[in-house]
């Protein structure tokens, strides 16, 4: 599990010092760079729409002075916004309710930025506990400001969720031509089982290379295989006209069980890994030109 200790000392370095200054200088001008493009957003909006009047000639779209300020998390820190606001009085004529204004830049319920949020997975991916984030992040980005350990567990429920649907996603309408096969190992949060990950990259029929599943299997045995692959069809996928993979046996038994009428192809890269791995390092060069004009 991995921890952050805080270096208390550190502050006295004048190198930290400086880095500060820096940051301080970069969140200044994301402020200010982000308070110009809200304005610009604004503004375009509102010119878009000056012809329309109410009966009595005045505009229905106007500013409406400035939000409450509120702290976003960003690659350069938390950086503080007061997004201008439009009181747009245009009414549907279909459902009676107003028009609103919703930025696209920054949205009303944003409080971190998409690239912020992409981090955060991979961080408890790693190890970081939620307990984590708070420090590890402030230290970074100078500022907690959205992460405090509350929203952390409510991201990984959401994670999870995100995870299950995509597991349990229809697949009857992706004709995938062709599968590659492999077993990633781990050796975190492990006990005494030898797990892995087993990975299906599909390959439809226009080359577009997409993830069709992945779940964790004991060792690459027959019948972790199969079960992720009778998942697979159960979901409705069609058997692939070939499937590659290396030379674990397991894959191969579960492909024969659940899509017998699949070809099987052996991956290149693994075989090119097995040869070149019987081979003294001096051999490695001539090896791999001739493995190369084989293929």
């Amino acid at each position: 599990m991995l921890t952050v200790v805080p270096d208390d000392g550190a502050q006295e370095d004048g190198a930290v010092g400086a880095s500060s200054l820096i940051d301080e200088i970069v969140r200044e001008g994301a402020r200010r760079m982000l308070a110009a493009a809200l304005e610009a957003e604004v503004d375009a909006y509102i010119a878009g729409l000056a012809d329309q009047r109410d009966e009595r000639g005045r505009r229905l779209v106007v500013r409406n002075g400035h939000a409450e300020a509120r702290r976003v998390m960003t690659a350069a820190g938390a950086v503080e916004v007061r997004a201008p606001r439009v009181n747009d009085r245009r009414v549907d004529p279909v459902s009676g309710q107003r028009a609103r204004f919703s930025s696209a830049i920054l949205p009303p319920w944003c409080r971190r930025s998409p690239r912020v949020a992409e981090v955060l997975p991979l961080l408890y991916l790693h190890g970081l506990s939620s307990g984590d984030f708070v420090p590890a992040l402030e230290q970074f980005l100078g500022s907690s400001a959205g992460l405090s350990a509350a929203t952390i567990t409510r991201l990984t429920k959401t994670w999870q969720d995100d995870c299950q649907a995509f597991s349990d996603r229809d697949l009857s309408s992706v004709d995938y031509v062709y599968v590659w096969a492999d077993g990633v190992h781990v050796n975190i949060r492990l006990d005494e089982e030898k797990l892995c990950l087993l990975v299906l990259i599909g390959v439809r029929a226009d080359g577009r290379k997409e993830l069709v599943a992945i779940t964790d299997g004991y060792r690459e045995s027959t019948g972790s295989w199969a079960d992720l692959l009778r998942d697979c069809a159960r979901r409705g996928m069609s058997a692939p006209v070939l499937a590659v993979g290396d030379g674990a046996l397991g894959f191969w038994g579960a492909l024969r069980e659940v899509f017998p009428q699949t070809r099987e192809q052996r991956c290149w890269f693994h075989k090119i890994g097995n040869v070149l791995a019987a081979l003294p390092t001096s051999a490695h060069p001539g090896a791999k030109k001739a493995l190369a004009e084989i293929w």
